[in-house]
């Protein structure tokens, strides 16, 4: 017994001294962008020790002593390191035959290196907080980012940037640009599905890294998706929310084959009724990326994307309503709490009781590019990306015949934030029946009918870049990169006929009336105005817009002293022409307008200083000189007129920056200040409601300027491995800056001579076309809150399990403003005082959870959004005459209340 004690004791103790002598190590294994790899191999050579990192990179295991461990990964380089128990962020550097892409490249900021302000979201973020929220508002924690919902129908959320609206932030897929052509903004139902393909998302505010021809003024947003760095396998999800959201997706990857070859496929579909009531929608997503390794010098890669869908909106400008008419008429229609704020003016049913409504949105906006990666030598590198989008889609505009009173202005919901009782149903539902009845029964056709309003486009382009490296002797480095963009569009713009509402035919004499005979010879026929029109047929407007675009940039970055110092020098040059032609007001030799080109250029530099590991600053200074949009600068009224602009310039834009930043293992910090003078910009608009005559009018501005200043903070810290802190507060002072004159217009497009009675002047720009000045000098800039902030905090309590919450404040939040009915036929129109939107806060919760199902990893996330289910006004707008108060608010919106998502997603 006592040698058997004995035995034990030392067999006892020989195992304790082996797990003695073992080291728990761990840590978080990132990529060369510092996010999180999920997946990377952790294992000690020589044994059957090994690991997978987690969806946070993280991983720990048990390695004997005096053993390293091995980290690998597809696509870098793996890494041999010795083992400790703390190895904190292990980064992997790319492996060195990846052939990097010039064109994606150049298009992004690095930390430290760059010198802009710049954040960063990856794929695990957007996989943990996107649930059923639009795509930018993931960018909610972003500084100077401010998102919302605008009317609240699927996709037709707003992002602007430093006080910027969307035409003024541009947004890159791979770097490829997809602002609309002709007016600058970006719709984002035609993108719904880049969440689900994105690897991240990064937004560089102000000038912006990215050195294509024509530059942004308020920021970048750059999404990036992977191709042949994909890993083997793929996933399966379905998840559900609030309001009947149904979502379910598969993406099926090869990774890189032994034959050079890598495809990666996605598809999915996302359906639902709507927060907003009457707002169903239905999207399709699909995503396919082939790539092919020709060899260690050639790599092509063909990705296309696309997302169709289908929605019903509550229109922006004529949805919402007074603060006093969501009292009464949303409580009213639709109860007590947050369910007034979801009540739609122009949803409603037909004489069958089918839904009907006038805000309807069906678009398809595929986008093909081929790109060619051709590793020239060790030090230089070309890469070319050719694209092509063609687009197909609209909505519906209900056109009124503008015979016996009836116009278009009576399909609103509201105007100015009174609801519309012309068709009103006790219950607060549109009265589409009534309208078919009044149609079935008059003698002289249709009174009101709904057209497809058609926005096709097909634009092809090309971005081809060089970079060259060049080490010196000395340790310093300098890249020179170079390129071309060249970009061609046109525009299809048509309104088709698509419901008589039960009429017999329609007289189209509301806009007919407004051609001149002198330009389209069939107007010279006084029974032209009085054509009877059936389904199908051309009614309001038919032209096609071109822009054409050729563009050189180049930028050169030097680094000295050791990499602590880097400089960046970049510059542009293009030339941007626009034409179009008409086939509704002008006859066929009268169609074509005049080509109007303008030459536009950037040049821009700055540098970051890394002072020591922790610590660096940087600063940026840049001029544009951007030519005008084609709708509403080169042309003052691109739906209606080949009529040139006279007063059309170049916009102007200065800015300067500069900012600080700290890093360490367990804590980040970033501080910067910005000012911007925007000069001469075009295409401003501003609404404002006729006294007498059905309708509203427009008016379009020229030699508008802005400044915009601030200052943006934000900070990551990370106490213990288990426990995340960010947060971040931004404030700006954004003003307009000067007086501008503007020419009056109907909503039709068609020039005003007499506001009060809306009768239409001889032509656009001519003497008896109504203009006055607007001094609007030292208002503020209103659409985004001035001041923004958030906290969030990450709980990582055991593997697998993430929980965490966002805290998001908005505060100086000014009203936009319209023109009231007081300015009518006034030189000048003085822009009084604006509302200062009461400040609004929501909470957002975000949980997620990995486990097996036998060999197959599976995640589970669940988000719920307001929380605390807080409705405050996130946009309003004032007329020029107002007293800064609530009761003057109009085309007021709610954020949503309480919302959620439940989500399951199978790795394999």
């Amino acid at each position: 017994m006592k040698r058997l004690l004995l035995l034990a004791g030392a067999i006892w103790l020989m195992c304790a001294a082996a797990i003695a002598a073992d080291i728990k190590c761990s840590g978080v294994v990132v990529d060369d962008q510092g996010e999180p790899i999920i997946g990377a191999t952790v294992s000690v050579p020589g044994t059957n020790i090994a690991t997978a990192t987690d969806i946070d990179g993280r991983f720990a295991l048990n390695v004997p002593d005096g053993k390293k461990i091995h980290i690998s990964y597809i696509g870098y380089k793996p890494v041999d390191l010795a083992s400790k128990a703390d190895m904190g962020d292990i980064q992997l550097e790319i492996e060195a035959q990846m052939l990097k892409d010039v064109v994606v490249e150049q298009s992004a900021a690095r930390t430290r290196l760059t010198p802009v302000a710049v954040s960063t979201i990856g794929a695990q973020t957007i996989d943990l907080k996107l649930g059923n929220q639009e795509l930018p508002e993931v960018l909610k924690t972003t500084p100077g980012v401010w998102t919302t919902r605008d009317g609240g129908g699927f996709g037709d959320a707003k992002t602007n940037m430093r006080g910027f609206k969307s035409p003024n932030v541009a947004v890159m897929v791979n770097g490829i640009p997809i602002n609309d052509m002709e007016w600058g903004g970006v719709y984002w139902s035609n993108w719904a599905g880049l969440g689900d393909v994105a690897a991240n998302i990064q937004t560089q505010r102000g000038l912006g890294a990215n050195i294509v021809s024509t530059p942004s003024v308020g920021g970048t947003i750059n999404i990036t998706t992977r191709t042949i760095d994909v890993e083997k396998g793929g996933a399966l999800w379905y998840g559900m929310g609030n309001d009947g959201m149904n979502n379910y997706g598969l993406k099926l990857s090869t990774g890189l084959m032994k034959n050079g070859w890598a495809v990666t496929v996605l598809g999915s579909r996302k359906w639902g009724d709507g927060y907003i009531q009457g707002t169903p929608f239905n999207s399709y997503n699909y995503f396919v990326n082939v790539s092919k390794r020709i060899n260690e010098n050639h790599q092509l890669s063909l990705t296309a994307f696309g997302a169709p869908q289908t929605h019903y909106k509550r229109n922006s400008n004529y949805g919402g309503l007074t603060i006093e008419g969501w009292q009464t008429y949303g409580r009213q229609y639709m109860g007590d709490g947050n369910a007034m704020y979801r009540y739609n003016p122009a949803f409603g049913y037909d004489k069958t009781g089918q839904m009907r409504s006038s805000e309807y949105n069906f678009y398809h906006k595929p986008q093909i590019s081929l790109n060619h990666i051709w590793k020239i030598d060790e030090t230089s590198s070309l890469s070319s990306a050719v694209y092509v989008s063609i687009a197909s889609g609209g909505g519906y505009s209900g056109q009124g015949s503008g015979l016996d009173g009836y116009t278009y202005a009576d399909w609103r919901g509201a105007s100015y934030g009174v609801l519309n009782m012309k068709f009103r149903r006790p219950d607060g539902t549109f009265d589409y029946a009534a309208i078919q009845d009044l149609n079935a029964n008059s003698t002289n056709g249709s009174k009101l009918v709904m057209s497809k309003s058609i926005n096709s486009h097909k634009w092809y382009g090309l971005v081809s870049s060089y970079k060259k490296e060049i080490n010196q002797t000395n340790g310093n480095r300098l890249n020179l990169t170079g390129g071309i963009d060249l970009r061609y569009y046109v525009g299809d713009h048509k309104n088709k006929i698509n419901d008589l509402y039960d009429g017999a035919y329609f007289i189209d004499y509301s806009t007919r009336k407004g051609v001149d005979p002198a330009l389209n010879a069939a107007a010279a026929d006084p029974e032209w105005k009085f054509q009877k029109l059936g389904v199908g047929d051309i009614v309001y407007r038919n032209y096609l817009g071109y822009t054409v675009q050729e563009g050189i940039y180049g930028q050169a970055e030097y680094t000295i002293l050791d990499g602590k110092l880097n400089t960046v020098l970049s510059g542009a040059l293009n030339n941007t022409s626009n034409w179009r032609r008409d086939m509704f007001y002008y006859d066929k030799a009268h169609e074509r307008s005049d080509t109007k080109s303008f030459i536009g250029g950037t040049i821009k530099g700055g540098a970051n200083y890394n002072i020591d590991e922790h610590n660096n600053v940087f600063f940026n200074l840049g001029y544009i000189s951007r030519a005008p949009f084609f709708s509403g600068g080169v042309f003052l009224n691109a739906t209606t007129s080949n009529a040139i602009n006279k007063d059309a310039v170049n916009e102007k834009v200065m800015s300067y920056e500069v900012g600080y930043g700290f890093k360490s293992r367990t804590f980040a910090l970033n501080v910067n200040a910005y000012w911007t003078k925007w000069m001469d910009r075009s295409g401003l608009s501003r609404r404002g409601d006729f006294s007498q005559a059905d309708g509203s009018y427009y008016m379009n501005m020229t030699g508008v300027d802005a400044r915009h200043m601030g200052i943006e903070m934000n900070f990551n810290w990370v106490p213990v491995r288990w426990l995340s802190i960010e947060g971040m507060l931004s404030w700006g002072d954004w003003i307009w800056d000067s007086n501008a004159q503007g020419y009056f217009y109907n909503e039709l497009g068609q020039p005003i001579q007499n506001l009060t009675t809306g009768d239409i002047a001889d032509g656009i720009g001519a003497e008896n076309h109504l203009h006055s000045t607007l001094n609007q000098k030292g208002v503020k800039v209103g659409g985004s809150a001035q001041t923004t902030g958030s906290l969030s905090a990450t709980f990582m309590p055991f593997k697998g399990f993430r929980i965490g919450a966002d805290w998001v404040m908005s505060a100086r939040n000014y009203s936009d403003f319209y023109i009231s009915g007081s300015s009518l036929g006034t030189k000048a129109i003085n822009v009084n005082k604006l509302w200062e939107i009461p400040w609004g806060q929501q909470f957002d919760f975000n949980a997620s959870y990995r486990f097996k199902i036998g060999d197959i990893n599976a995640t589970l996330y669940g988000n719920i959004y307001n929380i605390f289910d807080y409705n405050y006004v996130m946009d309003a707008e004032v007329p020029t005459d107002s007293n800064g108060t609530w009761q003057e608010a109009y085309s007021v919106f709610y954020s949503f209340g309480r919302t959620y998502s439940l989500r399951m997603k199978i790795y394999f």
